[in-house]
């Protein structure tokens, strides 16, 4: 009788042991990938990455060919000095008419004056008044003729700002700081607008996206610190992860989840953070502990 009660016992602790060891949600681990695209159409001049390689955000990882933007370029600023010239000249004539018209001014205002004081005739006036309308309308005229130069001038500094952003857009920039995960591209291939250079990712902190069914959802909250485990060699290895994000709604149950009646379960999906130490990949399996 003493053997059967002590071997009752030990069945009952060892299946505390094992429900206690059950891990309460399964998942993998992802994160966000950023494929780098091309802005321009050319000849790669270099690329600069590698499969593996970690780069800082902003860096200058690579160059599309700008030489047709760059003597374009000079072309326009050619045209704008010639166009500029002509403007010039305009602008020329103009001074001049503004000096005759000072003149004409002062001696419109001494005529006036005489004869205010009947020193002079009201022919004199008319004659003064005239040659002022006159000036002023050839100024006028001059400036008219100066207003499509400058817009002309205006329009090749606005293609001249396009050419410089097509210049911009020539170097490949990194956008984030990661890892390179895929490269699609080498160095002197012809690449175009939108065509995939290469692939990369920050796997400083891994997401692990897991499932809790309903019964589960009052133990979790945002913000919840988690126990993560992923399979070693001997063992298991356990990381600690935080909940950042709750599903506001219910799912069918994926098929990472093996068995069949799981898989016909309603679950929320459920991330959590986890800081890599190097060992956690895309698509790793693991599991959480609450």
């Amino acid at each position: 009788m003493k053997k059967i009660v002590l071997t009752s016992l030990l069945v009952a602790v060892l299946s505390c042991k094992d429900n206690s060891s059950e891990a309460d949600a399964y998942g993998n681990f992802e994160a966000t990938e950023i494929t780098v695209s091309s802005e321009a159409n050319g000849k790669i001049e270099f690329l600069n990455v590698e499969e593996g390689n970690k780069i800082a955000k902003n860096k200058i990882v690579g160059v599309i060919d700008t030489t047709q933007l760059h003597l374009n370029k000079l072309q326009l600023l050619a045209s704008i000095q010639t166009i500029s010239s002509k403007s010039t000249n305009v602008l020329s004539q103009r001074r001049v008419l503004g000096e005759q018209l000072k003149t004409a001014i002062m001696e419109q205002n001494r005529i006036l004056s005489m004869y205010k004081e009947s020193a002079s005739t009201k022919r004199q006036v008319d004659e003064i008044d005239g040659k002022v309308s006159v000036i002023q309308e050839q100024m006028k005229s001059v400036e008219t003729q100066n207003a499509p130069i400058v817009n002309e001038v205006k329009s090749l500094e606005v293609q001249i700002k396009k050419i410089e952003d097509q210049i911009k857009k020539s170097k490949i920039e990194n956008p984030v700081e990661g890892t390179v995960l895929t490269k699609f591209a080498e160095p002197n291939e012809i690449t175009s607008y939108g065509k995939p250079l290469y692939k990369i990712a920050d796997l400083s902190e891994m997401t692990l996206r897991v499932y809790f069914s309903e019964t589960q959802l009052p133990s979790i909250k945002v913000g919840q610190e988690v126990t993560v485990s992923i399979d070693e060699k001997e063992g298991t290895k356990t990381y600690k992860g935080k909940i950042s994000w709750i599903s506001s709604s219910a799912e069918f149950t994926p098929k990472i989840i093996q068995t069949k009646e799981e898989r016909v379960n309603l679950v929320y999906a459920v991330k959590v953070i986890v800081k890599n130490d190097g060992a956690l990949k895309i698509g790793m399996p693991a599991e959480v502990k609450l």
